[in-house]
């Protein structure tokens, strides 16, 4: 198994992000957003690796503020990112915020129209990341989503773990994952290495 090793923690930068794999945000919003992440005593833990195509898998999810906090990261480092959440979210008046933001809207009912979504995005990309949350909810569950196994081998994408360590109020971008092509014990690796990791509401974690 992968030893979680913690290191000490750093100020968001999108130096903590390889060139080819950086947004074009104006600086000042860049600057806006990590002030905020960082007034709340939030660092980060690693960097994003020199990769093409990265699907980044996050968790624990267990509350709203996650998404603040994930909105906070991904503009503070600067990221390239695009990222996957309910359809019910994208209302009118804020869905073009959220597209903005790099949000693909996706209908839980509907899971292969959203693997071919993004497998239709990550081939028109030279560099890209995708973000989402397997847990598929904010509440306790105990089966994981396996679209992200699906998601990564049809796009040839490598992905990294990125842990909410709210305990310690950080961001810990941890390791590449290669999936084995066995979706049960990949999931069982992919829990037990989420495991170590309290969100911020840890009784749904």
């Amino acid at each position: 198994m992968t030893q979680i090793v913690k290191k000490k923690p750093e100020l968001i930068s999108q130096e903590h992000v390889p060139d080819h794999l950086r947004g074009n945000r104006g600086y000042f919003f860049q600057w806006v957003c990590k002030t905020v992440f960082s007034f709340f005593g939030w660092s980060i833990n690693g960097r994003i690796p020199n990769e093409e195509r990265i699907l980044i898998i996050a968790a624990p999810h267990t509350s709203n503020w996650d998404f603040i906090l994930g909105m906070l990261v991904i503009i503070g480092l600067n990221a390239k990112i695009k990222w996957i959440g309910k359809h019910s979210m994208f209302k009118p008046g804020v869905k073009w915020f959220f597209k903005w933001l790099g949000g693909i809207p996706v209908n839980r009912e509907k899971p292969a129209s959203l693997i071919n979504n993004v497998a239709d995005i990550i081939e028109r990309q030279k560099g890209l990341m995708i973000g989402m949350a397997p847990e598929g909810s904010r509440q306790k569950v105990d089966k994981w989503k396996t679209g992200f196994l699906r998601i990564a081998e049809l796009t040839q994408a490598k992905i990294l773990f990125l842990a909410i360590d709210a305990p310690r109020k950080c961001i810990v971008i941890g390791d590449l994952f290669i999936p084995t092509g066995n979706i049960e014990e990949d999931m069982k690796f992919v829990k037990h290495y989420f495991s170590a990791f309290k969100g911020i509401n840890p009784e749904q974690s």
